[in-house]
């Protein structure tokens, strides 16, 4: 059944280490647990990411273990004058669970410290913190932060998804959209300031295993839309997506499933315009990019090419009722990626 609602609490992998119930939730009623996968640790992939956005920048937070190599990394984006954004990336060998990432969202804290940076996520009844340390980030500048999202009780999208060549494959994700956000950022002499009335974070909590080549597109954003908040996730090209997609509507703590949505990028470069458009015509947008975030490492076995464009999407959204949501210049981010790892 296309688009397979899940909505008892139940472990997410059978005995084999295969998905027991591929499909979609609006919680994580999928219980993860690392001693139930039945592939290598090095092929485990954990992490946690999340962006604060607002319209003059943003701001962008790993924590990951991939397995044979983990991935800690902050970006700043400012998009006022002429945009420009800047990543500072730690590689660390072989973390292999070591980082102890919590097996749920919804509790625990995910913790990375060396000399150089100090980032912790922490969760608490209604709230997650964020706090970083990042010394020399930029000109040899100490980026520094500590924001607040609030997260009341909220419909999210989990998405639970299987590869075909692969049954101990699978893809856990959560995307945790319209958490207000509060609190700064100091780089040198600019501080960048979130204000909750406006301002918004969004969390992708991911848990798995993966196929080594992998192409994917995913798109994200949040405002307030006719005085409420409204969000959305859409993406595809991962996995077996025939149980369910990813693609979901936010609309004042309620969400609203959509079916497949194509990323129309144009061939002559990333930062012309793209026209999104769904197969059920409840998500049509025109997405202006005001800059491309482009990574690209190519060291033979680890390969990434990553665009993560980020711009003012305006069009229409509908929600299960029919109502039509009028967007515009809402800004936000859609990507495509590339990962041989």
């Amino acid at each position: 059944m296309r688009n397979h609602e899940v909505t008892s609490v139940q472990k997410l992998l059978r005995v084999d280490g295969s998905l027991k119930e591929p499909g979609w939730s609006r919680q994580l009623y999928q219980i993860y647990d690392r001693n139930d996968i039945k592939a290598p640790k090095f092929r485990i992939k954990e992490w946690d990411y999340y962006l604060v956005l607002c319209n003059d920048y943003a701001l962008a937070f790993t924590i990951s273990d991939d397995g044979y190599i983990g991935l800690q990394s902050v970006s700043l984006l400012d998009f006022r004058g002429k945009p420009w954004e800047h990543t500072e990336t730690i590689l660390t060998p072989f973390p292999m669970g070591k980082l102890h990432l919590p097996t749920t969202s919804e509790k625990g804290n995910t913790v990375y410290r060396d000399k150089r940076l100090n980032m912790e996520f922490s969760k608490t009844d209604g709230a997650r913190r964020i706090v970083c340390q990042f010394k020399n980030f930029l000109d040899g500048k100490t980026l520094a932060c500590d924001i607040k999202l609030s997260q009341p009780p909220m419909d999210t999208m989990v998405i639970a998804t299987p590869w075909k060549e692969n049954p101990k494959a699978f893809y856990y994700n959560q995307k945790i959209n319209c958490m207000r956000a509060s609190g700064y950022a100091v780089l040198g002499d600019e501080t960048y300031t979130f204000s909750p009335e406006t301002d918004f974070g969004t969390l992708d909590w991911g848990r798995g295993v993966w196929t080594y080549d992998n192409t994917w597109n995913w798109g994200s954003g949040n405002a307030v839309v006719n005085g409420k908040p409204f969000g959305f996730n859409i993406g595809y090209g991962f996995g077996d997506t025939s149980a369910a997609s990813e693609n979901m509507l936010f609309y004042d703590g309620v969400g609203h499933k959509l079916d497949d949505v194509t990323f129309h990028i144009p061939k002559t470069g990333y930062t012309d315009p793209w026209k999104i458009s769904s197969s059920d015509g409840r998500f049509e947008m025109d997405f202006v990019p005001i800059i491309d975030r482009a990574a690209k490492i190519d060291v033979k076995a680890i390969v990434t090419d990553q665009h993560q464009v980020f711009g003012k999407m305006s069009g229409k959204a509908v929600l299960d009722d029919g109502t039509v949501l009028d967007i515009h210049d809402l800004v936000c981010f859609c990507e495509r990626v590339h990962n041989k790892y």
